[in-house]
């Protein structure tokens, strides 16, 4: 895959999930409730009532807003936004006087976030098309960085840290939530461009994560590794899963390879 058609699928494949079908990243790929599925990767039955149902697209892979500590007033920037449910999270958080950007690729995606952010009547949280590799926001004007299982599709990771240092401010932290391999994929399934739609055949190892996130300058990096909640059963009726499952037949499982991770740091 070459960078220009990887993400051309991609936003393909996320356009026709905000329009209510298709399969990406996450736990999304099961047959389940989305509720479930998000308390199964560390969301709670208050954030629920806190945040628009709607944007709940179950496509995330932990809850960073759980780790990012933050205070009102504050101005955050979420990376690959989708629906924006981690935005409306964060927007309670911060409150009026803070300010929340979420930045995502798919026109779709955007639009549907901005209609919830209208329809709810909610006014700090701001909605932009963008790459997470060029972000649209000013040098040093933001205070957290959040993301959900969106920084392993990229097609240039140490790029998006770059970015994520140039926007933070003097101080300003990260907490990322992602997936990260604890080996090598099998060759089939790292070529797999279904694989890379949901989050795996792009991933990065543990130990070159942590390292293109100090590479950016960015310290008191933290990472910690946990255990992915697997959702992607064998005999799956989903397309997209069916094919990562049909490509690790030379593999002994994808739990085994594939991790979920916090990431932590500060500029």
């Amino acid at each position: 895959m070459n960078k220009k058609s990887t993400k051309q699928v991609v936003r393909e494949a996320y356009g026709k999930i905000a329009q209510g079908s298709g399969c990406g990243c996450g736990p999304s790929c099961c047959e389940s409730d989305t509720a479930t599925l998000s308390k199964s990767i560390g969301y709670t039955d208050e954030d629920f009532k806190k945040a628009p149902g709607e944007a709940n697209l179950s496509l995330g892979c932990g809850n960073p807003t759980a780790i990012a500590s933050l205070k009102p007033g504050e101005v955050v920037l979420d990376l690959g936004s989708g629906a924006g449910f981690d935005c409306f999270l964060a927007a309670g958080q911060v409150g009026p006087k803070g300010k929340v950007i979420g930045v995502d690729m798919t026109p779709e995606m955007v639009e549907k976030a901005r209609d919830i952010a209208k329809k709810r009547g909610v006014r700090n949280v701001e909605f932009r098309l963008g790459e997470i590799e060029a972000l649209p926001v000013a040098d040093a004007s933001v205070d957290v960085v959040l993301s959900n299982c969106v920084i392993n599709l990229s097609t240039d990771k140490p790029q998006v840290f770059r970015e994520v240092y140039r926007v933070l401010k003097d101080g300003g932290r990260i907490a990322i939530s992602d997936l990260a391999l604890t080996k090598e994929l099998p060759p089939k399934l790292r070529e797999s461009v279904a694989a890379y739609v949901g989050c795996v055949g792009g991933a990065l190892l543990v130990k070159d994560y942590e390292q293109a996130v100090k590479n950016s300058r960015l310290k008191d990096v933290k990472l910690t590794v946990k255990s992915l909640s697997g959702c992607i059963e064998p005999n799956t009726k989903d397309p997209l899963a069916k094919a990562v499952v049909d490509s690790l037949k030379d593999a002994e499982t994808l739990s085994q390879s594939v991790v979920s991770i916090y990431v932590e740091a500060r500029k």
